[in-house]
């Protein structure tokens, strides 16, 4: 339950009588500190397949989505971690698409390798998984070096770590030899499904059938981060600080402000992936090895033998689940060869 924010505020008011402007700021300050979350737990925005999920035609449009993206990021202090598939720059515009992830670099932001073209580690071999991966490096590493920085963040896709221990250990044994840190998910609000549908909706000009699937987005985005939070504390007796998973879409494009503001109202403080890696939660054993793409503290929940309230966990609404699939079977006639219909 999240506490009032305005506690103790009117009844201070009610004693206040402006006689000069430094008691206005005194005021300002008040409402100021009451409006900020109260012993915030931190949460790391991660972002993945970079440039632009979803439908991705030309530079110019992937432009405006990035633009809007990196916009709202700055206006609400995210340091956010952008995951790269590399396969979506090789089209004829690749200078401009390339810029694209020059520009989250000049927004403070970082990047990583989410490999070149989203393969399934469930479904690929160890050998040509490990080659996509380092494909993946052509650009992302030298924007990265030409700033005096290094490329250090892995992000598995499907969030798929390998279906025997032997292909789990060769891989990530690959990932240390060449400094690389797996990013881990604890938070996720199943965003791609949404976004099929609001990139569909505006794509055929349905103003008011974006808007739904926006609120219906928002309203589900509320009640999952609320089941991480209990969760894990179910886990851990504590919050730890969090790493969320979202995707480079125009739904997320649109929607930057409110998810700020869901996040506020939970508690919950933008950092760095950096600085929520250094919580001690993330040095517990994940020991999964199978087909499945399950986040952390799924995995996590299995090493501490500790139940995790699923029955409560809020769903997808049946409507948009089904609407999803239905687009997601749909060619795309006009997408250039390169871009992939895929989701972490």
């Amino acid at each position: 339950m999240v506490e009032p924010r305005f506690s103790g505020v009117f009844s201070a008011l009610r004693a206040f009588r402006p006689r000069a402007r430094s008691g206005c700021l005194a005021v300002a300050a008040l409402m100021a500190a009451t409006s900020a979350p109260l012993h915030a737990t931190g949460v790391a925005i991660t972002v993945d397949d970079l440039p632009v999920y979803g439908r991705f035609w030309t530079a110019a449009e992937g432009k405006d989505v990035t633009d809007r993206l990196l916009a709202g990021m700055q206006r609400n202090h995210w340091k956010a971690t952008g995951f790269v598939n590399e396969i979506q720059l090789d089209a004829a515009d690749r200078p401009a698409r390339i810029a694209l992830l020059e520009a989250w670099l000049d927004a403070g932001m970082d990047l990583g390798n989410h490999t070149y073209s989203h393969p399934s580690l469930t479904k690929t071999p160890v050998e040509t998984y490990i080659a996509d991966v380092a494909r993946d490096e052509t650009v992302t590493a030298p924007l990265l070096a030409a700033r005096g920085r290094r490329e250090h963040w892995f992000r598995y896709p499907f969030l798929e770590t390998g279906t025997t221990q032997a292909v789990r250990t060769r891989f990530e044994g690959w990932l240390g030899e060449h400094g690389y840190r797996v990013a881990p998910v604890t938070m996720e609000n199943s965003d791609w499904q949404f976004a099929t549908l609001y990139d569909a909706a505006i794509a055929r000009g349905d103003v008011t059938a974006a808007a739904r699937v926006r609120q219906q987005y928002l309203t589900f985005t509320r009640e999952i981060v609320a089941w991480y939070k209990q969760a894990a504390r179910t886990l851990f007796g504590r919050e730890p600080s969090f790493v969320f998973l979202l995707h480079a879409s125009r739904l997320n494009a649109a929607s930057i402000d409110a998810l700020a503001a869901i996040l506020r109202d939970a508690r919950l403080r933008p950092i760095t992936l950096d600085a929520a890696m250094r919580d001690p939660a993330y040095r517990t054993a994940d020991h999964y090895v199978g087909p499945d793409g399950n986040e952390w503290l799924e995995r996590w929940s299995q090493t501490l033998n500790k139940r995790l309230p699923f029955e409560t966990m809020p769903r997808v609404p049946k409507a948009v689940v089904a609407g999803d699939a239905r687009l997601e079977a749909i060619p795309d006639p006009h997408a250039p060869a390169s871009v992939i219909p895929a989701h972490s």
